[in-house]
């Protein structure tokens, strides 16, 4: 399906100005002056005159029915990118959580589960490990292969071994990075 937004104040990293957008499917296939005048054809035209249109931010720490300290973020995917969306937030990353004795893929499975048919925002995901060993450590490839950006190390209680923290990040593809 091909839309056409015209006449709307279209804000770029450039700056705003007056201008038509088409989309074509999921994509901006052209952004200019005139497009319908100039030949263009949609199935559907938004007169947006007078209107701001805006791409959707990316939000990249979320945390939807996260569990912590024996209860869960209030957020569900379905309330929590409603909410974000309403605000013109068209994606999330949210963190799954690796359950311990349990594998990556078991954690990620269950996030995607929480989320496949929730969301109303597109969605990726951290990855939080709990159990560092040597069958985590081996998947930790894979799941950054099927888009997963990176990995969270909590410390579990009291105290996160230094030699845990040193075998995981040694684990990943570059240096360790920090916040801030």
């Amino acid at each position: 399906m091909r839309t056409l937004i015209s006449n709307g104040t279209v804000v770029t990293a450039d700056g705003s100005y007056v201008a038509d957008v088409l989309i074509d499917g999921e994509t901006i296939a052209q952004i200019g002056s005139g497009l319908a005048g100039s030949g263009v054809t949609a199935d559907e035209t938004i007169d947006a005159r007078g209107k701001w249109v805006i791409p959707g931010a990316i939000d990249v720490h979320t945390h939807m029915e996260l569990p912590f300290g024996g209860t869960f973020a209030k957020d569900t995917f379905e309330t929590g990118t409603r909410a974000a969306a309403f605000g013109g937030t068209t994606s999330i990353v949210d963190f799954a959580v690796q359950s311990r004795g349990k594998s990556l893929r078991e954690g990620l499975d269950a996030w995607h589960a929480k989320a496949q048919g929730n969301a109303v925002a597109d969605y990726g995901f951290h990855m939080i490990m709990s159990d560092v060993n040597d069958a985590t450590l081996a998947e930790m490839d894979k799941l950054v292969a099927e888009g997963v950006p990176d990995f969270k190390l909590l410390p579990p209680i009291p105290a996160c071994s230094t030699a845990t923290t040193a075998r995981s990040s040694a684990r990943c593809s570059g240096p360790p990075r920090t916040a801030g």
